[in-house]
């Protein structure tokens, strides 16, 4: 079954508790939470604080995507705040892999995570070392954008890097997710699907995690 990772950008949040209620409650597996800094992309959300007061809140999987400049100044901080998994844009990291080694350093896992304009062979010399790749199926920034269909290629290409050097690197994928085009990109060959609107703009958000979850 596919890890079902709602993301709380598009969570209500004048209502922050019942929703983690919700979650926690439902069928979801991870909490998924973007971090954006206003520069790399063209939106602010959160940062380590909100993130601590989510990991009090759950305990289940805090999985944290930095859509952020220079994240290993910030990597301590999330990892204080209780981050499971960090993950780092490819875009944003000149010395990726120092990166990666200060995430595990810490005792998180580790993801990058790719732009839609990066090819995945990108990542080939990286693979090896993470624990997760977050594709992003839309340009990062804003919640409610649809899923750019060419993903589908990357997916599988990507599917194929990874069991041609039998790893255990999941793929995750951000963006767009409905549930209209989730079967196709669990048959692309994703693990994780991360839903915003999908869950949280659903007239039954629990229904709508365990429809994905059934896929």
């Amino acid at each position: 079954m596919p890890i079902i990772a709602p993301s709380l950008l598009s969570a209500d949040f004048l209502n922050l508790a019942s929703e983690c209620n919700m979650l926690n409650e439902s069928q979801a597996d991870w909490y998924h939470l973007d971090v954006m800094d206003g520069r790399f992309v063209p939106n602010i959300s959160f940062g380590p604080m909100l993130v601590e007061f989510f990991r009090k809140a759950t305990k289940k999987t805090c999985d944290v995507h930095l859509m952020i400049e220079n994240p290993g100044q910030y990597a301590e901080a999330f990892k204080k705040a209780g981050a499971d998994i960090l993950s780092v844009h490819i875009e944003a990291c000149p010395h990726l892999h120092r990166n990666i080694q200060q995430i595990k350093n810490l005792g998180m896992q580790a993801g990058v995570a790719v732009n839609p304009h990066t090819p995945v062979e990108s990542l080939k010399d990286i693979l090896e070392d993470i624990d997760l790749v977050c594709l992003m199926s839309v340009n990062p920034g804003f919640g409610g954008q649809s899923f750019i269909p060419h993903t589908l290629n990357k997916i599988k290409r990507l599917r194929e890097m990874i069991d041609e050097q039998s790893l255990k690197v999941k793929i995750e994928i951000d963006g767009g997710v409905t549930l209209d085009n989730a079967k196709a990109i669990l048959e692309a060959g994703a693990d994780v699907l991360v839903a915003g609107n999908t869950v949280f703009r659903s007239a039954d958000p629990r229904a709508a995690i365990a429809a994905l979850k059934s896929l």
